[in-house]
């Protein structure tokens, strides 16, 4: 089985920038692939895919180096399972609250010993290189669950404790909403900013990576000098709404002011 490309950036000392995608298109996948992110992850909760989607899409992002990733709708095993078949190199599963909620997401993942996932590669044995194996699958498989609560920032360090499991992924406007402060990814409310530096501190301290979806660039530079190591810099939808708006604004502030046309 071919390696996870993401465990050998973390081995030399990087962070790895991954890409997002909602749109349900495997052409736009591949663009986003040709673009230089380290990783995509192809969103199944708030993204307009589903599995019929996300297979053409998985099937596109492994025609390059890039790592293809998957977050379900759910701690949905089935789901979470058939993805993993499809070719998905790891997985960030939205709101992992308790320790519970953690290993039953390792059980989804692994393969036993260490879990439940069934065996049924269907096109995870083609794309992910030859000589497949349970082993080399529980090894190289990433597993990441989301921290969106104050629950499971309570709970934060049993989820980290929780074998099988390689870090935790904050989700910032579920994370900040549920603190009180409105659906705001990129606020600087001390709260929250506090919050993240703890769960910086903790994953760092118990060995698990770290990961933060970002709202835009300068926030995802941030995040990386405050020690993340997994960092969404962008989205499919997002970047083609920056880029666009970024060159109408331009091109509007070069044209001539109402009335003052060039006379043709």
């Amino acid at each position: 089985m071919r390696g996870n490309r993401l465990k050998e950036i973390w081995a030399s000392g990087r962070p790895v920038l991954n890409g997002w995608l909602g749109v349900p298109s495997s052409h736009s996948a591949e663009v986003m692939s040709h673009i230089g992110f380290d990783s995509l992850t192809v969103d199944l909760q708030h993204g307009a895919i589903d599995y019929a989607g996300a297979l053409p899409m998985l099937t596109a992002i492994s025609t390059t180096p890039v790592v293809p990733l998957a977050r379900p709708t759910s701690l949905d095993p089935p789901q979470i399972m058939k993805l993993l078949d499809a070719g998905a190199y790891g997985v960030v599963c939205p709101m992992i609250d308790t320790p519970e909620d953690a290993r039953r997401l390792v059980e989804a993942c692994r393969y036993p010993p260490i879990g439940q996932r069934s065996f049924g590669p269907t096109r995870a044995a083609m794309s992910q290189g030859p000589n497949y194996t349970t082993d080399d699958a529980n090894k190289e498989i990433v597993v990441f669950g989301q921290v969106e609560t104050p629950l499971s920032l309570s709970n934060l360090d049993a989820i980290l404790a929780t074998e099988g499991l390689d870090g935790v992924y904050v989700g910032p406007s579920d994370l900040t909403l549920s603190m009180g402060l409105g659906a705001n990814g990129d606020s600087t409310d001390p709260r929250f900013v506090e919050a993240l530096r703890h769960v910086v501190e903790r994953s760092r301290a118990t060995g698990r990576h770290v990961g933060m979806h970002c709202a835009n660039g300068p926030q995802a530079k941030r995040m990386v000098e405050m020690g993340f190591d997994f960092v969404t810099v962008g989205s499919d939808t997002g970047l083609m709404t920056e880029a666009g708006r970024g060159r109408l604004a331009l091109v509007r502030d070069a044209a001539p002011a109402a009335g003052k046309g060039s006379g043709y």
